[in-house]
């Protein structure tokens, strides 16, 4: 029987926003708030602690490790165990290594070899939790209307991780990095809490697999026989190395030597995440039919903050320059989950999501180790030109790709979320229309 309470939430929400829809979009916001906020306090915490430049990257590293080893067990545990369970245990570890990292910076005691180890645990929890939850994700979404589903879920997102750098920064200016670190566990503890209440009784049933390595195997065919797939994960493995150097490295020393310093960097920084929000809003609406050539067409103004760089723009450009950005990168970001959403069978989503954030990050800690050296070797203003060069090389290569120009964008998910091949014949299909 239908209560009333019921029948008012249900006159309240769209369709599409079901029961773990809901909790999924509450928990990330949560988390991202927190999360974006933690990364500002741990590079103060390193600094107060008596560290330079080089131990603050130390600290970032030891976090993006651990990720990049992770990932591909993560997604092969995700697709294996029930993912809210993968997932809560993931933040639980987040939890317990933030909030240690707190203690250690509130008691003045935090060493560098401490806050490496805390970070890789964190990192860690990471790596096993991005393919469990964008796996649950896009499986907790059905019809027509899962663009406009993904495209809310990600604007909670941009919203959260902009007012949390936002909001982290001035709380380490006012009452200092250790409490910062305190509310990411805090937030962490009650992201866990609503992710338990996720429902996945409708999940179908995992068919019994040949372990880890067969899991592995499995998702790396799903993987490698579909070549819009791979393709887009190396363009962006190669885009992201080369943009992560220019706005880890390049960026503060043309804001520190043109600009003014920190605070016009910031700015546009603001402005970019300003623009993932518009972005994801304006895909609320819009439902291009060819998903991937219209996403893939808005990744060319990906190069723009590297030029604008390179020039160097006036800072009101700078942050012109960078809106546009968010906004056209989003639209590729919810067109790329509307394309998996429709083409990968269910149970290989989050071995398919590892394998996609493991490309999307795997560079980029050797890009960012090769940033000085390549200014030293090139200059800057020709190291800031390459990276914009590479990201327009590496797009429009990927459009050489025919899937990528003719998948479809339809209202029929994979038949059975199961069948191996299916998504390919009617992405073949959808293609002659």
């Amino acid at each position: 029987m239908t209560s009333a309470a019921d029948l008012r939430r249900s006159s309240r929400m769209p369709s599409w926003a079901g029961r773990n829809y809901s909790l999924l979009t509450a928990a990330a916001f949560v988390t991202n708030l927190g999360s974006h906020g933690a990364l500002i306090a741990a590079a103060f915490a390193v600094l107060e602690a008596g560290g330079d430049g080089g131990d603050v990257g130390l600290v970032a590293a030891s976090r993006t490790l651990p990720l990049v080893l992770f990932l591909l067990v993560g997604g092969a545990v995700a697709d294996r165990l029930p993912r809210h369970r993968v997932m809560v245990a993931a933040n639980a570890l987040n939890c317990l290594s933030q909030a240690a990292f707190a203690v250690l910076v509130l008691a003045g005691e935090a060493q560098l070899w401490q806050m490496m180890l805390l970070t890789a645990l964190g990192g860690t929890g990471q790596a096993f939790f991005s393919p469990a939850a964008e796996g649950m994700l896009l499986s907790s979404v059905r019809g027509e209307e899962a663009s406009r589903a993904f495209a809310v879920f990600r604007m909670a997102m941009q919203g959260a991780a902009v007012g949390g750098a936002a909001l982290g920064g001035a709380m380490v200016a006012a009452i200092g990095p250790g409490w910062v670190l305190a509310a990411d566990a805090a937030a962490f503890a009650v992201a866990g809490a609503l992710r338990a209440f996720l429902d996945v009784s409708g999940t179908p049933p995992r068919a019994p697999g040949g372990g880890m390595l067969a899991d592995l195997r499995d998702g790396w065919r799903e993987f490698a026989g579909r070549p819009w797939l791979w393709g887009i994960v190396v363009q962006f493995s190669l885009a992201n190395a080369v943009v992560s150097a220019a706005d880890a490295v390049y960026g503060p020393l043309v804001a520190r030597d043109h600009l003014g310093g920190a605070g016009p960097w910031g700015l546009a920084l603001g402005f970019f995440g300003a623009g993932t929000v518009v972005g994801a809003l304006l895909m609320t609406r819009w439902k291009p039919r060819r998903l991937l050539l219209a996403g893939t067409l808005c990744v060319f103004p990906l190069a723009l903050p590297s030029a604008a760089l390179a020039v160097p723009v006036p800072a009101t450009v700078l942050c012109a320059v960078m809106f546009l950005t968010g906004v056209t990168l989003e639209v590729f970001g919810v067109s790329w989950m509307t394309a998996l959403h429709q083409e990968i069978p269910e149970d290989k989503l989050s071995r398919v999501s590892a394998y996609d954030w493991f490309g999307s990050v795997a560079l980029v800690p050797l890009a960012t180790a090769l940033a000085g050296p390549a200014e030293a070797a090139f200059g800057r203003t020709s190291a800031l030109w390459g990276c914009a060069a590479l990201v327009v090389v590496v797009t429009a290569a990927v459009l050489c790709v025919p899937d990528v120009r003719n998948l479809r964008r339809r209202t029929k998910q994979v038949a059975a979320r199961g069948e191996v091949g299916s998504a390919d014949a009617e992405s073949a299909v959808g293609g002659l229309g």
